[in-house]
C-alpha cells in the first residue's frame, strides 16, 4: 500500500478506468460470463480469534421522529458509551431483516449495497469510551458485535482521556467483482457513500455530528492494522476508504487524529476468506484503487467555498464560517422548512429496503416532488458529511408527475455547477427556470418527452426500473479536469451520499428508491448533448436511481435482523 504513482500518471489510470468500464448499447464493461450461486462468497468479513464485545439492541426503544433529526438543536446529544456506540451501528451498518424464498435465505442490511453484497466493511476506533477498552474495533454485522482488532497503550501518569471516537469505512472490492467484473470499483465508491449517509442519519438520531479526518490512505491502513500482510495471507484485502470523528457533545474536533494516539498493540485475529476458489481476475480494479489513494492531503480534499451566483438558491457556503471545521453542521446554514415524516426516524432507518417492482401507474403530485428536491440541497442533513463544495448534479427525468410534463430537468447543487452545465450543454437547449420552483430548488427545464418511459428503460440497461418508475435521476459529477486521482473516489461517493438521501426521502413519502449502476453512459451522455471522453468530458453520468410505488412480491417471506441473537444472548443484558 506504499507504491506512490505520479500524480499525472493517477489521474491518467483513474480517467481510463472509467471510459474502460462505461456499458454501451453494443456491449457491456468486461465481468464474469458466469455466476455459480451456491459458491458466492461469504457475506460476513470476521477477524477469527479477536475477542468479540457484544452491542445492545435498543433501536427499538427509540421513538424520535425523522423530522427531528433536520431541527438543530433538537434532540440532546448522548454520551459516548457501548449502548451509544451500539445504536449507531444498529441504525447504520446492522442486520435489517433476512429473507427467504424457497430453500434461499439471505440477510438485508440497513446501509444499501448493489446487489446486497455490501463491500463496505465499519471499523470503530475509541478512546476514554465508557465500556469499551480503548482500542481499535471491526464491526462484525451479524453479530452486532465489535471485533477488538489492537489496544492503545495507557500513557503513564496521564489523567483519563476525555470520550472521543472515530469510525472507518473501507472496503473488500472482490465482493462487487465477484458479480460484477471490472466496473466494481465504482459500486464500491458509491456504497462508500450510502454508508456515510447511513452513517450521518444514525449520528443525528443521538445528536450527534460527523467531522471527516483528513489523512493518508497509508495513514488509515495503518491505524486499521489493513497493513499487516501476515495477516491477511489469501484472505480478500480491505481498502480503507474514510474516517470521521464522532462530535458527540457541543464541541468542535480535537485536533490531533487517531494516528497521533499511542501506537496499538497487541494485535488480535486474522481475517476469514471470502472465496476460497474465485473463476476470475480483474486486475484493472487494483490499478485504480492504488491510482485513487490519497497520498498526502491537497488542498482539494475538502474543497473550497465559493461559486458564481447565477442559479438562485445554490450558493456557495454552507454553513457559517464554512467549511467542515465549522461549528454549525449543514443543517443549520438553511432554514429547514421542508415537510418531513414524523415516524420514528429508528423505524424509518431500518425498513429502507431496494425497490425490486415498480407499480407502473403510479403517480405524484407536483407538491410532492418538491421536498424531495429539496432535500437535496447541499446545505441540509446529511450533505455536512460530504465535501464542502458540491460536484455531482443532477439530471431528473420527470415521468408521471402531475403538473409538470414529462422531460427532463436539471438540478444544479452550486453555482459554479450551474455555470458548467449551462457552458457544457448546446446552446440550442432553453434552459429555462420551472415555474413556481423554491428558491432554494432552482429546477431547469431541460427538454419535454412524452414517450419517456422508453427512453427510460434503453437507459437503465433495459431495465423495466425505469420505465417503471415515477421519478429517474442520473448524477452527473463533475469530472474534467479532475484535480487529482483522488477525487474520483469523492466523486462516486458524492454521488452514492445522494442516492442514500434519495432512499430514505422515497421512504418517509411511502414510495421506495432503488439505486441503478447498470447504465449505459455514453447514450445518457448523447441524449442530452454532453460530450462524451472521460478524459476530456467536463460532466460524466456516475449514477442512476429511480423512485416509484413498489410492488411487493408476497412469495418473499420477512424475518426479524436479530432473532438468533436474542437466542444465544437469553439470560444476557441484550436490550
Amino acid at each position: 500500500m506504499s507504491d506512490v504513482i505520479a500524480p499525472q500518471d493517477a489521474l491518467t489510470v483513474a480517467q481510463s478506468y472509467h471510459e474502460r468500464t462505461k456499458h454501451r448499447l453494443n456491449g457491456y464493461a468486461a465481468g464474469p460470463d458466469t455466476l455459480d450461486w451456491d459458491a458466492q462468497p461469504d457475506p460476513f468479513r470476521r477477524y477469527t480469534g479477536a475477542p468479540l464485545t457484544a452491542l445492545p439492541l435498543k433501536a427499538d426503544e427509540l421513538a424520535t421522529p425523522w423530522a427531528d433529526l433536520f431541527e438543530p438543536g433538537r434532540i440532546a446529544p448522548r454520551a459516548l458509551d457501548r449502548e451509544t456506540l451500539g445504536l449507531l451501528f444498529e441504525l447504520s451498518f446492522a442486520l435489517s431483516a433476512w429473507k427467504q424464498y424457497g430453500p434461499d435465505r439471505w440477510a438485508m442490511r440497513v446501509n444499501p449495497s448493489s446487489g446486497n453484497l455490501h463491500p463496505t466493511e465499519a471499523w470503530l476506533v475509541c478512546q476514554g469510551a465508557e465500556d469499551l477498552v480503548d482500542g481499535v474495533f471491526h464491526y462484525a454485522a451479524r453479530e452486532h458485535a465489535l471485533e477488538s482488532r489492537a489496544t492503545f497503550a495507557p500513557q503513564q501518569g496521564s489523567a483519563k482521556s476525555p470520550a472521543r471516537a472515530f469510525i472507518a469505512l473501507t472496503s473488500i472490492q472482490w465482493r462487487e467483482a465477484w458479480k460484477y467484473g471490472e466496473r466494481a470499483f465504482r459500486y464500491c465508491q458509491l456504497d462508500v457513500g450510502h454508508a456515510i449517509g447511513a452513517l450521518r442519519y444514525a449520528a443525528a438520531v443521538l445528536g450527534w455530528r460527523l467531522q471527516p479526518v483528513a489523512g493518508s490512505t497509508t495513514q488509515l491502513a495503518a491505524l486499521l492494522g489493513l497493513d499487516r500482510e501476515s495477516d491477511f495471507g489469501a484472505a480478500e484485502r480491505e481498502e480503507p476508504d474514510v474516517l470521521f470523528e464522532l462530535l458527540h457533545n457541543d464541541t468542535s474536533a480535537v485536533d490531533n487524529a487517531p494516528w497521533d494516539w499511542p501506537v496499538p498493540t497487541n494485535w488480535q485475529g486474522l481475517p476469514n476468506r471470502l472465496d476460497r476458489h474465485p473463476m476470475y481476475r480483474w486486475p484493472v480494479i487494483d490499478a485504480v484503487v492504488a491510482a485513487t489513494r490519497v497520498q498526502d492531503m491537497p488542498p482539494e480534499a475538502l474543497g473550497s467555498l465559493g461559486g458564481r451566483a447565477s442559479c438562485a438558491g445554490q450558493g456557495g457556503d454552507r454553513a457559517a464560517g464554512g467549511g467542515h471545521g465549522a461549528e454549525r453542521s449543514a443543517a443549520q446554514a438553511l432554514p429547514d422548512d421542508v415537510p418531513r415524516s414524523t415516524q420514528p426516524a429508528a423505524t424509518l432507518i431500518r425498513q429502507r429496503r431496494s425497490a425490486q417492482r415498480f407499480d407502473a401507474h403510479a403517480r405524484m403530485p407536483l407538491a410532492q416532488l418538491w421536498p424531495l428536491l429539496r432535500a437535496l440541497h447541499p446545505a441540509r442533513l446529511p450533505f455536512d458529511a460530504g465535501p464542502d463544495q458540491p460536484r455531482v448534479h443532477v439530471l431528473l427525468f420527470a415521468h408521471r408527475v402531475d403538473g409538470l410534463a414529462p422531460g427532463a430537468y436539471l438540478l444544479p447543487r452550486s453555482d459554479a455547477g450551474c455555470e458548467l452545465l449551462r457552458r457544457t450543454l448546446p446552446a440550442t437547449l432553453d434552459l429555462r427556470p420551472v415555474p413556481d420552483a423554491p428558491a432554494d430548488t432552482p429546477l431547469l427545464r431541460l427538454a419535454e418527452n412524452p414517450a419517456l418511459a422508453g427512453t427510460l428503460r434503453t437507459l437503465n440497461c433495459h431495465q423495466a426500473l425505469g420505465s417503471d418508475a415515477i421519478l429517474g435521476f442520473a448524477l452527473l459529477a463533475e469530472f474534467s479536469p479532475l484535480p487529482d486521482a483522488a477525487a474520483y473516489r469523492q466523486r462516486l461517493q458524492e454521488a452514492g451520499l445522494i442516492g442514500q438521501v434519495l432512499y430514505l426521502e422515497a421512504e418517509a413519502m411511502d414510495l421506495r428508491g432503488t439505486g441503478i449502476g447498470c447504465f449505459f453512459d455514453d447514450a445518457l451522455h448523447q441524449l442530452i448533448g454532453l460530450p462524451e471522453s472521460a478524459a476530456s468530458a467536463p460532466l460524466q453520468s456516475v449514477y442512476h436511481f429511480t423512485v416509484g410505488l413498489p410492488l411487493n412480491d408476497v412469495r418473499i417471506a420477512t424475518e426479524p435482523p436479530y432473532a438468533h441473537l436474542l437466542t444465544d444472548r437469553k439470560g444476557t443484558d441484550h436490550g
